[in-house]
């Protein structure tokens, strides 16, 4: 038997937590002196305060709680339930953790509104490239949307470039096709030296050269790559051009070091 205090010390919760658990009904005590009111613990009870600990960590509440233990889920059972739950927690923290680097681009983008811009814009013609894509549809341009989208599409592409022997000659590419609804179609795609066999899991296009196109490269992460699109729109607004077709996005160096990325936006654009 243990006291509550080294019952708490063994189990590293506080003894205010013990008691709170014994008045729930959750994890009451072995025995209880009835002359003092001191409560004792068995070694056997730690099993017990694992689990409430554990779930009550995962987010669960504690009614929640004493409903799984009413069950007496066995542990490959409560495990099974702790990994799902734990995946749902990460995802939750990786949304979380983009949504908060979408706040921080904005406000980064809002501190440097009226500055110069920090990178040079050129103007100058596109190529006509033959690529092989594959593309999927996002609910929106916000990068919470496109993000989730676009890096699977290049994984998938990778593997069945590979599977088909077709080899890349060049730096990736992105473009957008936005519709009436909101949503966006994004297309994955690499510069290839094939012809179309209709057999295989992409597409084999040759992407139209652009006559003039306002370049800019943007180097970091392309979640934070707000001000650099919108540094490049009022290069393109205040120079009096306008867009002419959908921009691209060319991926000069790629890393697994996110802040290593070097990438050329491009936009198409026309005199008024």
């Amino acid at each position: 038997m243990f006291s509550i205090g080294d019952f708490a010390r063994h189990g590293q919760v506080s003894v205010r937590m013990l008691r709170h658990y014994d008045n729930l009904g959750l994890l009451p005590p072995a025995r209880v002196d009835p002359a003092t009111g001191y409560r004792s613990y068995e070694a056997g009870q730690l099993g017990t305060l694992n689990r409430i600990v554990a779930l009550k960590g995962l987010g669960l509440t504690l009614q929640q709680v004493g409903r799984i233990l009413a069950d007496d889920v066995g542990a490959g059972e409560l495990r099974d339930l702790l990994r799902v739950r734990q995946a749902e927690l990460a995802a939750q923290i990786e949304a979380d953790t983009s949504r908060l680097a979408q706040v921080e681009s904005r406000l980064r983008t809002i501190e440097s509104e009226g500055a110069m811009p920090a990178v040079e814009v050129v103007v100058r013609s596109v190529a006509p490239v033959r690529v092989a894509e594959i593309s999927a549809r996002a609910a929106g341009f916000d990068p919470g949307s496109i993000t989730p989208v676009i890096r699977p599409l290049y994984g998938r592409l990778t593997a069945r470039l590979s599977a088909a022997a077709v080899s890349v000659v060049g730096p990736a590419i992105a473009y957008y096709d936005h519709h009436d609804d909101g949503s966006v179609t994004v297309h994955a795609a690499v510069p290839v030296n094939a012809s179309p066999t209709g057999a295989d899991h992409f597409d084999i296009r040759d992407l139209p050269g652009v006559d003039a196109a306002a370049t800019l490269v943007h180097r970091g992460p392309m979640e934070d790559v707000l001000s650099s699109v919108q540094q490049l729109a009022r290069w393109v607004d205040g120079h009096g051009f306008r867009s002419a077709g959908p921009s691209r996005e060319v991926y000069l160096e790629a890393s697994s070091d996110l802040s290593e990325f070097v990438t050329e936006l491009q936009e198409p654009i026309v005199a008024p």
